[in-house]
């Protein structure tokens, strides 16, 4: 008997990718657990397998930067509690120093969902009930039909695991100019967005060679993340999804100042900030 538990939770979290570096993303996560039945008819008590799975993908890839350990793009090092790491895509390069908890080492030669589920499970499995036969767990994308970008921050003055440097979104958007949608506004800054970091300008501790070296330290730690600027876009504020729906309905209204400008901006799947200007 298989029981099954589509949607079980959002990840938000970033990752290295060989030829578009550092990339934001959301999966939304979904389980079948496979197993005979027990004196009350049942696989096992969702409650618990729901709770375990979560939690554990909460805790290990919900916010982390996620790191392929056998890409022959990485070179990584361990002091202490701080884990350096050093990639290289196309013709760029990126450097990212961070306390260790805020980076999972994936033991795959490239992230995609398949082989991030597969890691998973084989990490995950000890942890549910023994009775449990087969443990399977899929990612995917939200579907979106329409303009969506993948961008990658961190907001140093929050509380939780959002103060990490490296942590990111696949994010929708819509744009309503005089309250009709505008799919051409909502696919430019779709584009000008696309595999985007979007930092802080008080957070650059230097310019130099083509890169932003962005650096904070936290409650979690120091962080620092070098980037080339084209990756990069930058804003007078901290990169909220607040402050950046912000950003946008204000950018419009400069090209539109006789128009009434609404921007919903997500960040991930169902969730998100509206602006009016």
């Amino acid at each position: 008997m298989r029981l099954f538990v589509d949607n079980l939770t959002n990840i938000d979290f970033s990752y290295l990718h060989p030829d578009r570096g550092l990339l934001g993303e959301t999966w939304l996560a979904s389980t079948e657990l496979q197993g005979a039945l027990d004196a009350q008819g049942m696989v096992c008590d969702f409650g618990i397998v729901k709770k375990t799975l979560r939690n554990w993908l909460d805790s290990t890839i919900d916010h982390c930067l996620l790191v392929p350990t056998r890409s022959p793009h990485l070179q990584w090092q361990v002091a202490g509690n701080q884990i350096s790491l050093g990639w290289s895509f196309g013709q760029n390069r990126l450097h990212c120093t961070s306390p260790r908890d805020a980076v999972t080492l994936v033991d795959v030669e490239e992230i995609t969902p398949a082989t991030v589920a597969q890691w998973c499970i084989e990490q995950v499995q000890k942890l549910l009930p023994a009775e449990l036969d087969k443990l399977q767990l899929e990612f995917n994308p939200e579907t979106i039909d329409g303009a969506l970008y993948h961008y990658s921050h961190g907001l140093k003055k929050h509380s939780g695991n959002c103060q990490r440097i490296a942590h990111g979104h696949r994010s929708r958007i819509a744009i309503r100019r005089n309250g009709e949608r505008d799919p051409a506004l909502e696919q430019q800054w779709a584009e000008r967005f696309r595999d985007i970091y979007i930092g802080t300008r008080e957070d650059i501790e230097r310019e130099k060679d083509g890169h932003y070296q962005f650096a904070y330290t936290t409650a979690q730690g120091s962080f620092e993340l070098c980037l080339p600027q084209q990756s990069c876009y930058l804003i007078d504020s901290d990169t909220t999804v607040e402050w950046i729906a912000n950003h946008i309905a204000e950018q419009i209204k400069l090209d539109h100042p006789s128009d009434n400008i609404v921007v919903k901006a997500f960040e991930g799947a169902g969730k998100g900030a509206i602006a009016s200007r």
